[in-house]
């Protein structure tokens, strides 16, 4: 990897920062957490000292945790990027993930806080690049796949907003921290953005369908309903079913499709079929 010093992972309890300090462990690189609550990073039994800042009002506590920095990560939320290069040294390379949310039809406070955050990184000059995932699936805790096999589990077919023909491209939680590793790896001139994303296109039906097969379950046969009747149904909570906001039913939507050549050629990123990946999440419980 580039640079011979440790890298300041910001974010380090949430679940790509946990995988990345993980993964970077494993190749033998010392590693910086930079977290707000030190008592959560203990609770992940990783040994690295952390460094305790709150990215929200904490610039001074943010600089000196960062102030001997050559490579920082950001995985927290992208509308931090902008405390981050006011705290961060000037020499420093920056990585940070955003999301491909910010090219929804139906922006939200997360998009547009990403959208923050890469105009500031544009405007900065900085040396690295903004990595903007698609539904990141597979990390210890998430709640994409596992939410939609639990909900699977209690019903017998499956109401999609228009029979779930929307196509969508998930990448696996290995993938996006491969992809953060190769990013610190390559020298960037200037700010770089850049969409990660898996392989595969399916719509969400076919990816309903492998994500059952993949848990043991027998695929459920989908019900077409209309998108605001789903929205509507969202906002009940019905024992026993997982949560699911109406935003959600909303983006299901409209197609999530995404160029990776950059990914490829640039980071040297192979995604992970989509079907080894689910096998993988599934046999490993988080």
């Amino acid at each position: 990897m580039a640079g011979a010093g440790p890298v300041h992972v910001i974010g380090a309890t949430g679940r790509s920062g946990l995988a990345l300090c993980h993964a970077l462990g494993a190749a033998g690189r010392p590693v910086v957490p930079v977290v707000r609550s030190l008592s959560r990073w203990q609770a992940t039994g990783m040994t690295y000292p952390a460094r305790v800042a709150d990215l929200c009002d904490d610039t001074g506590r943010l600089r000196a945790a960062l102030a001997d920095a050559t490579s920082i990560i950001l995985t927290a939320h992208a509308r931090h990027l902008p405390a981050v290069l006011a705290a961060a040294p000037e020499t420093a390379r920056i990585v940070a993930l955003g999301s491909t949310r910010i090219f929804t039809r139906w922006p939200d406070a997360h998009g547009r806080g990403v959208m923050d955050g890469a105009r500031a990184f544009a405007r900065s000059g900085r040396d690295g690049v903004l990595l903007h995932p698609t539904m990141i699936y597979g990390a210890t805790g998430e709640d994409n796949v596992r939410r939609l096999a639990a909900l699977m589990r209690r019903l017998p077919v499956l109401p999609l907003p228009g029979g779930g023909t929307s196509r969508i491209q998930p990448i696996w939680q290995g993938d996006v921290t491969r992809a953060l590793l190769a990013a610190m790896d390559r020298r960037w001139d200037g700010p770089h953005s850049m969409v990660i994303a898996g392989g595969d296109q399916v719509t969400y039906r076919d990816f309903t369908r492998q994500v059952a097969l993949a848990a043991g379950l027998r695929p459920r046969p989908v019900v077409s309903l209309p998108g605001w009747l789903l929205m509507g149904a969202a906002r009940l909570h019905l024992p026993g079913l997982p949560r699911i906001a109406p935003a959600e039913v909303r983006r299901l939507m409209e197609d999530k499709i995404f160029d990776i050549t950059p990914m490829r050629t640039q980071l040297g990123l192979a995604p992970t079929p989509l079907a080894a990946g689910l096998e993988h999440t599934f046999a490993h419980p988080g």
